[in-house]
């Protein structure tokens, strides 16, 4: 684990926290959902290894164990945080896996990348839009993340714990949504910022382009990010494909979690 500065201007010498777990086998990037930190892929984690993956996580600005008082807290910010980190580790080649928030992370580092992304995991991905616009009906109405910013700020407890709630379709542990709702705690209200940048995000451009293959994977009673969005994304990338998951909310990796592994190693596998 380590500390890497990655602000600039006002947020020079600014830290992001970070895990890099070697391996012999390619790189996974793994890039977690808004407001959660590294440890939302712990279960993913041990299945790369074992298949010799090298897998590097790390907590975004504002979340987790990285600093809290960033002041540039953007999606395009946390894209460029994965370039910077993956140039300073020397990464040269990789898959990246970006889990709702993390979807559009992964997809605008991507575009940064270039051929250096061997692939990318769209884990009930916010792209390539969130919201509705005059050509695109698969999100939700435009307006409605910024109607949601001031609810998250006058009762900050009781939104998070909402969030936490209705995240998973299946049955679950009450542990494992108490442990959601702590990490969600943790990220400091500069993060709103970036849950409000997918009020007018629109990556399709950026799929168009994107040369690696590309799997969307869907859970098919998300509530958070509308599965007919994960799908369009599948649809507008050259090399899409989609991994539907009819049982999961929005944390396919954590309801069905051997199942998950079992289709992000068999498309790794498929990548070489």
């Amino acid at each position: 684990m380590g500390y890497l500065a990655v602000g600039s201007g006002d947020d020079a010498g600014k830290q992001l926290y970070f895990e890099y777990h070697r391996g012999t086998g390619t790189p996974v990037v793994c890039v977690h959902g808004w407001g959660m930190n590294n440890r939302s892929w712990d279960l993913l984690l041990p299945a790369l290894q074992a298949a010799g993956h090298a897998v590097i996580s790390f907590d975004q600005r504002g979340c987790g164990r990285s600093d809290k008082d960033f002041s540039e807290v953007s999606i395009e910010a946390s894209a460029g945080d994965v370039v910077q980190l993956l140039d300073h580790l020397g990464i040269d080649a990789l898959v990246l896996n970006g889990w709702s928030i993390g979807g559009a992370i992964s997809v605008a580092a991507a575009a940064r990348l270039g051929k250096r992304c061997k692939g990318v995991i769209s884990t009930c991905g916010a792209t390539p839009r969130h919201t509705q616009c005059a050509d695109f009906s698969e999100g939700f109405p435009a307006g409605s993340i910024a109607v949601q910013i001031p609810m998250l700020r006058a009762d900050r407890a009781g939104f998070l714990n909402g969030f936490a709630e209705v995240c998973f379709a299946q049955p679950v542990a009450p542990a494992l949504k108490s442990w959601m709702f702590d990490a969600l705690m943790q990220c400091a209200p500069c993060a709103d910022m970036a849950l409000l940048g997918l009020e007018t995000l629109d990556q399709r451009e950026l799929l168009k382009a994107l040369d690696a293959p590309f799997l969307a994977v869907v859970g098919g009673k998300d509530p958070l990010v509308l599965p007919d969005v994960v799908r369009k994304a599948a649809s507008i990338a050259k090399r899409g494909q989609v991994a539907e998951f009819p049982d999961s909310g929005h944390a396919p990796h954590l309801e069905e979690p051997a199942r998950y592994n079992a289709v992000v190693l068999e498309f790794l596998k498929n990548l070489s």
